[in-house]
């Protein structure tokens, strides 16, 4: 074995540099972010960039010749080619026209290669979409009328005697009381008074379970108390049934109303509540009567609802006054404006860019603030197909639900990043980053939150399953508990939460079980 001496390093050559990341060494450089963006950019767009610490060339040098050496921030096209583009994008508008010729398009003006594309993916679309409603089997036109079929259009009212397959069944005790009174008839034989104008009450954060509504045998979806008095309770679930609970006395199951094929997204009483609005997954939205279960009518936009909202009148008594629209969000990012009694579409709010999940109505029903997918949230005059604010921060998660504060001063949106953030109802519709509430799971579930009637509780359901009460002015977490029956393991998320409107400590809550459970 022979031993080979270590030469000694040559004094004339470098000495190696160590490496400073896994792969070699990188030699620091001191870059501002504007000088880097603006080279990455200009060799994006114009081919070409210069290295930070040498200023070598990078990339298409014929590039850099033609343009002089020009970067992003400084390269201007010829005022010929700009005329040219110019030329090829549509007019503004005029701003006094709302829809039609003419109207106001502003920033949102298209350029004729899109408005080309827009056209060909419609057509596209009609096509697909009268593959779907075609079924191939003979036509027989009835005696007297054309033998040509009529096609249904986009938005379709209910046609008299068109029957949808709705069908109710009564599960209650009995239909009426012994002065012929249906469940209607809000009961007088408590222990608090569910018709009094007098809603100053103070609320209290509940502790025990007290009852357990069993009938449901899939995800509850939605929970509404009934307007006002809250003497009756109405839930929709995956199941695609509605139901209409007592919350008084025997605590029963009173109907059962069935029409849908799929899953109902959400529900909406009008504000006297004899009658409420369904929506579901099979693209149907049905006006229901809350004391026979028939339904009145149907509408459809042709996409999936997933949002539904009564317009509550204005400047009117709510308890007297009949809604004669309502607003529905849709999955192809448009929120669509009904009128109840002929069944026309009268506006359509068409600028979110993602499937609206929330609708909430402000500064006394004459505006609405609406959230999606898209991570915004958008304010509109009501009517006006234009918003009056938008909002789209870089650091925005989506907002999926919504709750509005008694004052109507704030709103409450549950955010996908474990947080109900705040906003302002007003005109400026600013956040309020003060107040934020955390301590809870929320992200990847659409997870209710309501506002006790009193202003001072807010409650949100968890994905563990858990109901968590928050202080309203301070922001702290009070308390939070299992929304299982007698502390038992949770079987999933938490995902439905409502305040009784009258009554003090009272909570509804209900899951992915199908159980609705009630707390005071």
């Amino acid at each position: 074995m022979s031993l080979i001496p270590r030469q000694a390093p040559d004094p004339s050559q470098p000495a190696p540099k160590r490496k400073n990341v896994p792969t070699g060494f990188a030699e620091e450089i001191a870059l501002s972010r504007t000088s880097f963006t603006a080279q990455h950019r200009t060799y994006q767009s114009l081919g070409y960039a210069r290295e930070p610490a040498t200023g070598a060339l990078i990339g298409a040098s014929n590039n850099e010749v033609a343009l002089s050496g020009a970067d992003f921030t400084t390269h201007r096209p010829a005022k010929a080619i700009s005329e040219a583009w110019r030329s090829k994008r549509q007019k503004k508008g005029d701003a006094s026209i709302v829809s039609g010729d003419g109207s106001y398009k502003g920033p949102w003006a298209k350029y004729e290669e899109q408005t080309r594309y827009d056209e060909s993916m419609k057509e596209v679309g009609e096509e697909l979409a009268s593959d779907e409603e075609w079924v191939e089997e003979e036509f027989v036109a009835p005696a007297g009328t054309s033998a040509v079929p009529a096609l249904a259009t986009d938005y379709a009212p209910a046609v008299e005697g068109d029957e949808g397959g709705e069908t109710t069944e009564f599960h209650g005790s009995q239909q009426t009381d012994y002065q012929g009174r249906t469940y209607m008839h809000v009961p007088q034989d408590l222990g608090i008074d569910l018709t009094s104008q007098n809603t100053e009450i103070k609320n209290y954060i509940p502790s025990k379970q007290i009852h357990t509504w069993r009938g449901h045998t899939k995800p509850i979806n939605a929970l509404r108390f009934f307007p006002n008095s809250g003497h009756l309770l109405l839930s929709s679930s995956a199941d695609t049934k509605i139901k209409l609970w007592d919350v008084y006395h025997q605590r029963e199951l009173l109907r059962t109303f069935s029409g849908h094929s799929k899953s109902v997204n959400d529900i909406c009483f009008n504000p006297t509540g004899t009658q409420f609005l369904s929506a579901s997954y099979d693209k149907q939205i049905k006006l229901w009567d809350t004391e026979y279960g028939k339904c009145i009518s149907r509408f459809t936009t042709g996409k999936i609802p997933h949002v539904i909202k009564f317009h509550p009148p204005i400047d009117e008594d709510p308890l007297t006054a009949l809604s004669t629209e309502f607003l529905v969000g849709t999955s192809d990012n448009k929120i669509v404006q009904f009128d109840v009694r002929s069944g026309d579409k009268i506006q359509e709010y068409d600028h979110h860019l993602g499937p609206i999940n929330s609708i909430t109505f402000v500064d006394e029903n004459r505006r609405f603030v609406t959230t999606s997918d898209d991570k915004s949230l958008r304010a509109w005059d009501y009517g006006i197909p234009v918003p009056i604010k938008f909002i789209a921060e870089p650091y925005m998660f989506a907002l999926s639900r919504a709750a509005s504060h008694p004052s109507g001063k704030y709103l409450a949106f549950q955010s996908g990043d474990n947080q109900i953030v705040v906003y302002a109802a007003t005109d400026r519709f600013r956040q309020n980053r003060k107040k934020s509430f955390r301590g809870h799971n929320s992200a990847g579930y659409a997870i209710d939150l309501d506002i006790s009637p009193d202003g001072q509780f807010l409650a949100s359901g968890d994905s563990g399953g858990y109901v968590c009460f928050w202080d309203w002015k301070t922001g702290k977490l009070y308390h939070k508990f299992l929304a299982s029956e007698k502390g038992a393991a949770s079987k999933g998320p938490c995902t439905r939460v409502a305040w009784h409107p009258r009554e003090t400590s009272k909570v509804v809550t209900a899951g992915l079980d199908g159980a609705i459970r009630y707390w005071d």
